[in-house]
């Protein structure tokens, strides 16, 4: 018997009975994660059928990385459309949550060590 692992819904890939998605097991397999791991991760999945999943990925791994890859690029586009949108209609907002952004990339400064005599 056949059983189908992956389904496609709405343009989208899904683990079939449940609502994982493909890309959530393919990134933490292609992460180097196993499928027991997997599984453990996601418990509404059985082994099986993350074993399914990777073995669909890698037996269409060209359309999934298309895939994959344009579903990057609508998140980061429809990312920068969202924070356009914030700039422009709350700008006092958009100034908060670019400086707490700064403040949290900025390299912390390390204490100098002075030699002790």
């Amino acid at each position: 018997m056949n059983k189908e692992y992956v389904i496609q819904i709405n343009g989208s890939y899904q683990i079939a009975d449940s609502r994982v998605s493909l890309d959530s097991v393919v990134y933490a397999w292609l992460e180097g994660q196993s499928p027991e791991t997997i599984a453990d991760n996601f418990p509404v999945l059985t082994l099986e059928e993350v074993y399914g999943a990777v073995t669909f990925y890698l037996s269409n791994r060209e359309a999934i990385d298309e895939y994959l890859c344009r579903k990057k690029d609508d998140f980061e586009q429809n990312r920068r459309k969202s924070v356009e949108e914030l700039r422009k209609n709350r700008p006092q907002l958009y100034a908060k949550l670019m400086a707490a952004k700064q403040r949290r990339v900025a390299p912390a400064t390390e204490p100098e060590l002075t030699p002790q005599s």
